[in-house]
This record gives structure tokens, sequence and C-alpha cells, in this order.
């Protein structure tokens, strides 16, 4: 299914961009490995790219693991007025995959609303009416202190005598009745999926790097989606916005990044914001699994029966038909990319095949496969 959505978008939008989903796909398929089953995972996108990796990542996590696409408002309108060719593009999206629960995080508007009434318990407001209306269908009628409403009861007559009990009702001068709430009650609204309260990084919090994102982004997504302790993972960690967004909220952390400048940064950014004598590891090898026991080499005999079986005696690239001797034991992974030895990241090719993968991806093989017609 992957194949078919990077080679859809080399052909609906443009080689770079299927050339972006092979490079995007090989690291969805790993974080797919090491994501806890309760887990969660937020890809940070704009909306050039954003379709093409929706559909790759419900290709790789499973479509029923999508939650949210939560739109991100980074900045204002821009632009000069008159004809354009298109709308200012101020929002960027993230996309919210997890067979987790969501910590919802709460807010306060920018206003306190009004609590016009008062009790014996405090100032409150009528919110919820009692009464339900004609556009609400299947809801419970029965009578209640004479009332016998026509369209019925938004509450169980039970919930709706709870409710009295604890003097929670309030009735308008008309005789309708409303759930009330009370001020010290009042913890604010639930986020939704549309957030326009995170301006971009201040120029105070700005490190130069290019693609930074702001620490109260990150310390939404971590507070809401793990518990202290908890690891989190960030495999283009740049500027270590979101390593000090888990250091401050005491989660374990790891960050990843191709660039050295970006070790840099994680190491001064964390000692000015969590103190001068933080000490943390930087690793410039590529850390091998120690979960699958002991692994025989990789072009062992065990490995090519295992795999001649596994794969029915068909290369793995064009899908012909080979006999042991005549195929060549690959790593999906290649080492210079961080592959190991196990035989879960080891397939059997073809020579042709093996030699046109060379040092690339398999996606990449299977790519080029089938617009050379050799693989459907």
């Amino acid at each position: 299914t992957l194949h078919a959505i990077i080679k859809a978008a080399g052909k609906v939008h443009s080689d770079s961009m299927r050339s972006y989903l092979i490079y995007m796909g090989v690291r969805l398929v790993e974080m797919k490995r090491i994501l806890k089953p309760t887990g969660s995972i937020y890809l940070h996108c704009d909306d050039t790219a954003g379709a093409w990796l929706k559909t790759a990542m419900d290709a790789v996590f499973g479509a029923d693991l999508y939650r949210n696409e939560i739109t991100w408002k980074r900045s204002s309108q821009k632009g000069t007025r008159g004809k354009r060719r298109s709308y200012a593009r101020t929002s960027d999206r993230i996309l919210f995959y997890s067979d987790g629960t969501l910590e919802t995080p709460m807010t306060m508007p920018d206003e306190m609303p009004e609590f016009p009434h008062s009790d014996g318990r405090g100032q409150y407001r009528a919110v919820t009416p009692l009464l339900a209306d004609a556009t609400l269908h299947a809801s419970p009628r029965y009578e209640w202190r004479g009332m016998n409403p026509e369209h019925g009861w938004r509450a169980s007559r039970d919930n709706l005598q709870e409710l009295a009990d604890q003097n929670r009702i309030h009735w308008t001068a008309s005789g309708r009745p409303y759930r009330k709430q009370y001020r010290n009650e009042y913890a604010g609204v639930p986020i939704s999926a549309d957030w326009s309260d995170i301006p971009i990084a201040s120029r105070k919090e700005r490190t130069g790097y290019r693609t930074q994102k702001p620490l109260a982004l990150l310390e939404r997504i971590i507070a809401a989606s793990s518990n202290e302790g908890d690891m989190v993972l960030d495999p283009f960690c740049g500027c270590a916005t979101a390593c000090v967004a888990a250091e401050q909220l005491e989660r374990q952390w790891a960050g990843i990044d191709v660039s050295p400048m970006a070790a840099i940064l994680v190491r001064s950014r964390l000692r000015r914001e969590v103190g001068m004598f933080w000490q943390g590891a930087h690793r410039e090898d590529v850390p091998q699994r120690t979960d699958l026991g002991p692994i025989p080499a990789y072009n062992s005999k065990e490995n090519r029966e295992r795999l001649y079986g596994r794969q029915g005696g068909y290369c793995n690239g064009c899908q012909t038909h080979f006999t042991p001797r005549n195929l060549a034991v690959d790593h999906i992974v290649p080492q210079s990319k961080g592959g190991g030895h196990h035989i879960d990241n080891l397939q059997l090719l073809c020579p042709a095949c093996n030699s046109t993968k060379g040092s690339g991806s398999h996606a990449a093989l299977i790519a080029k496969l089938v617009d050379e017609g050799i693989r459907r």
C-alpha cells in the first residue's frame, strides 16, 4: 500500500514528492516498529505534502489509529493586498495517530464568561437547557414536577432529580430549567484541533534554526500524550525544542538529527534552559538493537534457508523465481543507514535487483522496477 501511495505521488504531484515520500516512508516504518502499543505519534507538516503524508501514515500505522489533523495557526495573515493566486498560508498541519488515551488539555478563554446569578454556593451561570427541543431525537419523555414537555428532557429522571436535590437547576422567569455552572468550578474549555493560541517562537526563544517550533507547542503535545517518566523520541530534533520540553516535563527523551549542529544546539539549549550542570549522552555511531538475542552472520546458511522458504524462492525485488545459489542476501535498510543483521532486515535479491538497489532503500528499488515495467 505504501508503495502504491509513493507511486501515485510521482504521477500526480512530482518526482520530488515521490522521493520525499520514499525518504519519509522508511522512517515511518521504523517509528511504527518502536512505538509502544499505547504510544502516540505526531507529524508536523505544511499543506504541500500534508495530504500525501496522511495517506502514508494511514498505510503504516493504520487508518483506525488516526485521531486528528491539528491545525496550528503559526502567524497572522501576511502579504500585499490586491490580486493573489492563493490565500495567505498562516497555518501548519500536525497529524496525530494513537492507540492510547489523550489527557485533553484545558485552556482559559481570553475573558472569563459572566456568572450573573448567585446562591448560597456562589456565583453561577445557566448553561445547559434541560428541556429538549424539536431538533433532538430519542429524548426521554416523562412527567416531572408537573411538567411533561412536548419534546422530552435532556436528562434522565434520576439525573434530573439529582440536580434538583443538589440545587443545581436554575429556573428562568418563564419557568424553563437550566443546569447551573459555578464560577469556582469553571476550569476552561477543552482544546480543539484548531490551535490559534500559540504564536511562533519569540525573539528570546529563537536559536536561528529556520524551522524552529515554539516551546509551548511541544509542551502541549508532550503533556497531552505522555506521563512523567515516559519516553519521548524526536527523530528530527533540529534545535532541540522537543528535547527541552520533554526534559522540563520530566520525561525521558532521545533526539536524532543528521546535522552535527543539532548536537551543539541540544547541549547549549538544555544547559541554558534546564541548568548549567545538565549532562547528556551524545552518540555519533548507530546504536545496535539489544532486544533480538544472538544474531547469526547475515549471510549464514541458516538465514539463507529461512529467507528462501519465507520468499518461496522468489526475488524480493522483481518477483522472479530463482534457485538458492542465484539469490544474494541483502539488507533492506542498508548498513550505511543503520540497518542491522537481524533477519527481519534481510531479504534475498537476484544479482540484477541487488545491483540496482545498491545502498538505496527497498522502496526506491520497487519504485524503479515498477517504472521500468519489471514489477507491477
